[in-house]
């Protein structure tokens, strides 16, 4: 094995046993804290919500070591068994050419898809049935993963022949004009998913409540936001979590509410949940974060334009210098860098909560939200005694409890 190779796999496998270390110390900490509720939460949380949410937590953490123990075998695996087999499998059976390398790249990810399904159906099916979320039956997730499979190849495959047809005709500025390509991609997506695309899951209903219509309007007003609507989304039909969102660029911007949301919380509460989204919007934060998906995009494709450039990462792992073979190594190899990163990547969307935070305590004063966080955590099910450095890695919104304690004005 080359160096390059020993370098690349060795780096997969490390951030494998981070990755299972944070988790460690996750579990730890939550465990350590099962049976006190945080002093800031009690007659807030009773104690026996508190500890089914760190019996949740630890579920879950198990789960996702198990996972991740798996995605970092197949990964090793790739590189050093499967990838060459597979290679000549598909050449056996499809001529050398662009359908070949875009065959290779969806055959791993398809085979990636599959074997993580028994994660995902003990995720839905045990996991989350036990402590009470999941509402999806067998036949609903057999539809969501047929409509996915669907949609994942109608958008990756011409992406796909778009990528490797651009390196074969213009090898010196194909990367350039794939990342234009990729986010424009990315900016259609915005309008076209939550008009076309969304739908397909989940029934967007207009809002029925005329009172509560009119407070989110006039609190729309004074953010001078534009919304196309206002809609409630069926996420009943598959879990108990609730949440909201908003969705689109320009006038087609829509505004969205889940079921067990507004089932949950008071109108007050549901306005405040509303102001924080709103604050991303006011705050430039959609804007920071494109910015910082292009950053990413930028650096990708640099890396892409030096491997498919050179037959070093092939030659590395002696298989053949096919784009398609190419990509996957890439793709595997940035999953270390990526884990990295995260701490960076996560400290900036934190940062962003808490000033989305402050922008709707500036609207609506701290209690609404205070109450709606409170809520939201007990109702999910979340850990108010997370690990610290795990917060670091894996959290894009800070704990809760940091949370109500900048909304309090104590840091």
């Amino acid at each position: 094995m080359s160096l390059l190779a020993a370098g690349i796999v060795a780096a997969v496998g490390l951030s494998g046993a981070v990755a299972l270390y944070l988790m460690r110390r996750q579990a730890s900490a939550v465990r350590a804290h099962r049976d006190r509720v945080p002093e800031h939460f009690v007659g807030e949380v009773g104690l026996d919500d508190h500890r089914r949410a760190s019996d949740y937590t630890l579920e879950r953490t198990r789960l996702a070591s198990f996972a991740t123990i798996f995605e970092t075998s197949v990964g090793v695996l790739w590189l050093l068994v499967l990838l060459g087999p597979l290679y000549t499998l598909l050449a056996a059976m499809i001529p050398e050419g662009l359908t070949r390398s875009v065959a290779v790249v969806v055959c791993v990810a398809g085979v990636g898809h599959v074997l993580g399904l028994p994660f995902s159906l003990y995720r839905t099916f045990r996991l989350e049935a036990k402590f009470g979320f999941n509402r999806t039956t067998a036949a609903l997730f057999l539809r969501d993963e047929l409509k996915g499979a669907v949609l994942r190849l109608g958008f990756s495959v011409p992406l796909l022949y778009g990528l490797f047809y651009l390196l074969r005709t213009l090898p010196e500025i194909w990367w350039i004009l794939g990342l234009l390509a990729v986010m424009a991609f990315m900016l259609v997506m915005l309008i076209v998913y939550p008009a076309l695309i969304a739908p397909l899951f989940n029934k967007f209903t207009p809002m029925q409540d005329a009172a509560m219509t009119a407070r989110i309007e006039a609190l729309l007003r004074q953010c001078g936001f534009e919304a196309k609507g206002l809609f409630v989304m069926d996420a009943s039909k598959r879990s108990t979590h609730g949440n909201a969102y908003f969705a689109g660029l320009g006038k087609a911007k829509r505004i969205v509410f889940f079921d067990t949301l507004l089932a949950k919380h008071s109108p007050d509460e549901i306005l405040s949940i509303l102001a924080h989204e709103l604050g991303h919007y006011k705050l430039g934060h959609i804007t920071q974060r494109f910015a910082e998906t292009a950053v990413f995009a930028f650096v990708g494709f640099l890396v892409l334009h030096w491997a498919f450039g050179t037959s070093a990462l092939a030659d590395a792992f002696a298989l053949p210098n096919d784009p398609g073979v190419v990509l996957v190594i890439v793709m595997i190899a940035a999953g270390p860098i990526l884990h990295l990163l995260s701490p960076v990547t996560s400290f900036l969307s934190r940062r962003a909560e808490f000033e989305a935070d402050a922008f709707a305590k500036s609207l609506l004063g701290p209690d609404s939200m205070i109450r709606a966080l409170t809520k939201l955590s007990r109702d999910n099910l979340a850990t108010l005694t997370p690990d610290e450095l795990y917060v670091m890695f894996y959290y894009s919104h800070p704990p809760v409890p940091v949370r109500i304690e900048r909304l309090r004005g104590s840091s």
